[in-house]
């Protein structure tokens, strides 16, 4: 049955009986050999600032909107009245903790109707925000958490038009002032015109994936999740394959890579330092960030070893997931705030300040 038959018949079963079965031959993908590609950036020099001395450390949190739809809706006295800011604060007290949290606009579907967007944040705290400048920027991160590789074929006018989605809502609730320069995209990968796009929307540096760039064969089974179906929709010729190496995560070291991609002897040059590859063709700054832990990722016995294999780095960036800290997520984990507890206080006894890149 086509479709057309199916919107004039429905699914009645005396409609289905009149229709008579066809059998369909199965049409395998046309697959081909993967050829390796150069880097997606080519006319570069290699910038280091000179405003930090000593040690520093960078701490970002990833899919965040949930602890702003509590504060609005909980209405406490203080942003620190809630458990989420409250035990971030603690972190910065007694360690000197500084925290970029990189947003969605809003929350998804997939957690059920009862949307909550950032236009809905109460301004109430704005006072209470800005008073915090000093150690909280509020970063973009996507639209919302799905689908995965949000921008890896993005146009420029959706990914400008994202920017001033979140960062117009943080000006008003928060102030412009706690604005992030940094980007960790969604997923990693950003088209270049995506990339243009943030140049242009002032943002600094970005986030990238690194190591051996391919294009994609043809065979949707090499890339997990239905990856290869955001790949093709709206293909971006930068568009291609990666992968992530013998420390990534298994069911992901098959993955997509977008402009913002460095090869290992780029990424190696801004790895534990702060210096980034300035591309001059899109204006923006390329790095690898996460020398650290992923804190989500591990146990509270695992944090401090991963820490003391990078001791001794001019940079220690590391990071974590919003929603492994709430109870009512189906991953949620218990010791989420231990662990960045663990983590600011052995990067404070060894030295470390707190930076925003």
């Amino acid at each position: 049955m086509n479709r057309r038959d199916f919107l004039r018949f429905g699914l009645g079963a005396a409609t289905l009986a009149s229709f008579p079965r066809k059998t369909f031959a199965t049409v395998a993908p046309t697959v081909a050999a993967p050829v390796d590609l150069g880097p997606t950036i080519t006319d570069f020099e290699l910038r280091t600032p000179v405003m930090h001395d000593g040690r520093k450390a960078y701490f970002f949190i990833d899919d965040a909107i949930w602890f702003l739809r509590d504060i609005t809706r909980q209405r406490p006295k203080s942003i620190f009245d809630t458990p989420f800011m409250k035990g971030l604060k603690e972190a910065h007290d007694r360690w000197g903790l500084k925290v970029q949290i990189n947003l969605f606009y809003r929350t998804d579907f997939f957690y059920g109707m009862d949307e909550f967007t950032l236009a809905d944040v109460t301004d109430a705290y704005r006072s209470e925000w800005r008073a915090n400048a000093d150690w909280i920027r509020f970063g973009l991160h996507s639209l919302q958490e799905f689908p995965d590789y949000p921008f890896v074929n993005s146009s420029y006018d959706d990914m400008k038009k994202l920017c001033g989605m979140i960062f117009d809502e943080v000006a008003r609730f928060a102030g412009a002032e706690m604005c992030a320069k940094a980007v960790v995209p969604h997923w990693g990968p950003v088209s270049k015109e995506g990339c243009r796009a943030l140049a242009d929307c002032g943002m600094e540096v970005v986030w990238c994936t690194v190591g051996p760039r391919f294009t994609y064969g043809g065979d949707p089974a090499s890339l997990p999740y239905g990856h290869s179906f955001r790949l093709l929709c709206g293909r971006k010729p930068e568009t291609a394959v990666f992968r992530r190496g013998a420390n990534a995560n298994a069911a992901i070291s098959a993955s997509i890579c977008g402009y913002n991609h460095l090869s290992s002897g780029q990424a190696e040059k801004t790895l534990g330092n702060l210096s980034v590859i300035y591309d001059r063709t899109t204006r923006l700054g390329y790095k690898k960030f996460c020398n650290g832990p992923c804190l989500n990722l591990y146990s509270t016995d695992a944090i401090v070893p991963l820490f003391e294999n990078v001791e001794g780095r001019e940079l220690i960036c590391f990071a974590d997931h919003e929603q492994y800290f709430f109870p009512e997520y189906f991953a949620h984990q218990p010791d989420y705030m231990e662990k960045i507890h663990i983590s600011a206080k052995w990067l404070h006894a060894h030295g470390y300040g707190f930076i925003f890149l």
